[in-house]
């Protein structure tokens, strides 16, 4: 059953990081955990280095710039416009409030890495459990940089 409420204590948020309908990584993480750490676990289950800038956005098409709700790693260092929330002060629970919440993971803008994240549903807090977690990772994640011979 779908739960329209805000998810409660002990809980963990269990989301679907898609790049394609079957390439995509389950992860689950608190909920009370920030928007860069779960950044951080989709880039990683990706297999790809974490050193880019990124930001989510509820607008999900080309013009994601324009979305109402924008959460990009420059607000934490001041050189965000207006409007522009905190990754590293906002919690995944406040971002994905309900299961079906979908946003834009936009990972280095210059190579334009898009994920569609889904709030998939609550997963219970287990004791002596590391987060975040991959639960589920299917198809082969492709090469972050390309191919080598690409780079001539």
């Amino acid at each position: 059953m779908r739960s329209a409420h805000a998810p409660a204590e002990g809980t963990t948020h269990i989301l679907r990081a898609s790049l394609k309908p079957k390439l995509y990584r389950d992860v689950e993480i608190e909920g009370t955990a920030s928007l860069r750490a779960l950044a951080e676990a989709i880039v990683i289950s990706f297999d790809f280095d974490f050193d880019h800038a990124f930001g989510f956005y509820s607008t999900l098409t080309q013009r994601y710039q324009e979305s109402p709700e924008k959460y990009e790693l420059v607000a934490d260092t001041g050189e965000a416009d207006p409007g522009v929330a905190s990754v590293e002060r906002t919690a995944v629970s406040k971002a994905f409030p309900k299961i079906g919440k979908k946003m834009l993971f936009v990972f280095d803008y210059g190579d334009d890495w898009r994920f569609q994240v889904e709030f998939v549903k609550l997963g219970a807090k287990r004791p002596q459990t590391r987060y975040p977690r991959l639960l589920v990772a299917s198809g082969d994640a492709p090469s972050q940089y390309g191919d080598e011979e690409d780079w001539d």
